[in-house]
């Protein structure tokens, strides 16, 4: 048998297509738009009509008459101008909700040629905090890294750290400028390194000298100056480990750290084959690769700027070099803002002249902005740009005030509850983000993110551990999850809501949307509290009937487990409440 409902369904409709010599790409079925006539529905006939210059009744008829013959539909209709419902038995979704129980995966497939998958996300500069126009990056990249490897690709996740461009020259500029000198470099710590970036940035905007200086540095940089070197060793080191501190709260995971200095020797090759192959030329001091102009114009890309440094695109296009040459990259896929999207045209336009990533798919996903109640860039109060850190720290703050105080519940200490504080709050940080489409923005509510109710990562985290509970009783009284047999509409819609667990994951996967997975989430967990709520297990009426809706509760709990898992969110094994 096969596992998947909707893969037993198609092969059944492949073998009536055969049969009356229908084209059998048309052979299958979708969730039926209408629950309450059927269970799914196909609507092959209608694309059919056409092609065999019949009416798309009399093909749909014909189909759904062959269909009569096998034994897993209650009722089989055709409605409106073609359309094929279908509505299960239920027994053969029992049959089928069963084996996903037992089955390692929960029934869900792999794609049929994994490859290996480049995903570029986090992107953060060093030598300045993070802040909340960080967060979207990190949480869905990690939402598709783990996706990606769960479908069976093979997946290298890279921060990609802006850590070598003119922004270098102008800090080192800038503590030279206070400092007369380089020698304090090592006793800066993340938040002064900030500070002199920030004072350097308005600099280099007022003072045409300070800019020149700026990027002078930055060439001396790139070109070996050892005792530039030094100190970019050091603003580099503190600000990785500021970065990883910020990922490691949010679990956010990367497989490289590379940053822009890792492509510089590639930088050099990249313009080499540029002049071979004559697609770069000299403008105003500074050699560039000019681009196509169609509707929209597109500028050059620099290479190598006027003052002799790299240009910003270079270390990009070098980069895709070096993940199809040392990583064997055969997909890679970039997370940004919208702001970055002629950036990445332009680099994707430029790899394609120079031939270095053939055979290779180049993605860019864009992003919207994480957004106030005002709908304006998220803040501070006093306006400034909120670090990464805060925002954290302000969320973990919001769920303290609905949890126990350390000692208040048996068990749990205070490491306990601030274990506890952590995985909610981080639920409830990157749920709200992830319930979200990617490309639109949001608004970070904090009054509402974090409830334990309405469309939210702990109302998931606090289902899973009612199921957990519901469990833990039954074990208490020797009852064990047997046999699934379904006997009301809750159970039933409940059996029907699992089996679309692959459907959705591979959607997810298909279309980089975690979104999917996270309505998916909410939705399961809604229909497990209506079954909960009218079909007793304890008190069920037969011992087979409470052993097959513990068996229904246990899969719930682990899909939702699989599905947090997902997203990047744990799942406490129990939520307290103040």
């Amino acid at each position: 048998m096969n596992l998947l409902l909707e893969n037993e369904l198609n092969e059944t409709l492949s073998k009536v297509f055969k049969k009356l010599g229908l084209d059998e790409k048309f052979a299958f079925v979708k969730i039926s738009d209408r629950p309450d006539l059927s269970d799914f529905q196909c609507n092959g006939a209608l694309a059919l009509a056409k092609i065999e210059h019949k009416n798309p009744r009399e093909i749909a008829s014909a189909i759904a008459q062959e269909l009569e013959q096998y034994d897993f539909a209650e009722n089989i209709t055709v409605d409106g101008p073609g359309f094929i419902n279908i509505k299960l038995k239920n027994n053969f979704i029992a049959e089928h909700i069963d084996a996903i129980s037992k089955d390692r995966r929960l029934g869900c497939g792999k794609v049929e040629n994994p490859h290996k998958v480049v995903l570029d996300y986090g992107g953060p500069n060093v030598a300045k905090e993070m802040h909340v126009g960080h967060l979207r990056s990190g949480v869905i990249g990690e939402a598709i890294s783990r996706i990606e490897r769960f479908v069976g690709n093979d997946v290298i996740s890279d921060v990609h750290l802006g850590d070598w461009g003119t922004p270098m020259g102008m800090i080192l500029g800038e503590i030279i400028f206070k400092d007369k000198d380089l020698s304090k470099v090592p006793f800066y710590n993340i938040t002064q390194i900030t500070d002199f970036y920030k004072r350097a940035n308005i600099r280099c905007k007022e003072n045409e000298e300070a800019r020149k200086a700026a990027s002078k540095i930055t060439a001396e940089l790139q070109d070996g100056n050892l005792e530039y070197k030094k100190a970019w060793l050091h603003l580099r080191s503190e600000s990785v480990d500021a970065i990883k501190y910020n990922y490691q709260q949010l679990d956010v995971n990367f497989d490289l750290w590379w940053g822009e200095s890792d492509a510089h020797k590639t930088c050099g090759e990249i313009v080499k084959i540029a002049r071979q192959q004559g697609l770069s030329e000299i403008d105003e001091g500074a050699e560039i690769i000019r681009l196509e102009q169609t509707n929209k114009p597109k500028p050059p890309v620099i290479l190598v700027k006027s003052d002799g440094g790299f240009g910003y695109q270079l270390t990009d296009i070098a980069t895709v070099k070096m993940r199809v040459e040392q990583l064997g990259a055969q997909e890679i896929v970039y997370f940004t803002d919208s702001r970055q999207t002629l950036h990445f045209e332009q680099i994707f336009e430029v790899v394609k002249k120079l031939g270095i990533a053939q055979n290779v798919e180049l993605k860019h996903i864009v992003f919207g902005t994480v957004n106030g109640a005002d709908g304006k860039p998220f803040k501070t109060r006093d306006g400034g740009v909120m670090t990464l850190e805060a925002l954290i720290e302000m969320s973990k703050s919001k769920v303290r005030e609905s949890l126990p105080k350390p000692g208040e519940v048996k068990g749990y200490d205070r490491a306990e509850i601030e274990k506890l504080v952590s995985q909610i709050a981080v639920a409830a940080i990157k749920f709200q983000d992830l319930k979200n489409s990617i490309a639109s923005g949001y608004v970070f509510d904090l009054e509402d993110f974090a409830k334990f109710e309405g469309k939210t990562g702990p109302y998931i985290q606090y289902a899973i551990a009612r199921i957990n509970s519901v469990l833990r009783k039954a074990a208490e009284n020797g009852l064990k999850a047997d046999k699934i047999v379904l006997c009301s509409d809750e159970e039933r819609n409940l059996a029907l809501k699992l089996s679309q667990l692959n459907s959705v994951i591979m959607r997810a996967h298909n279309e980089k949307e975690p979104s999917f997975i996270a309505d998916y989430a909410y939705t399961l967990a809604q229909c497990f509290s209506t079954f909960y709520n009218a079909c007793p297990i304890m008190n069920a009426k037969s011992r087979e009937l409470a052993a097959s809706r513990l068996r229904l509760s246990k899969l719930t709990r682990d899909v939702l487990i699989m599905l947090l898992n997902l997203l990047g969110i744990e799942a406490p094994e129990v939520m307290l409440k103040a």
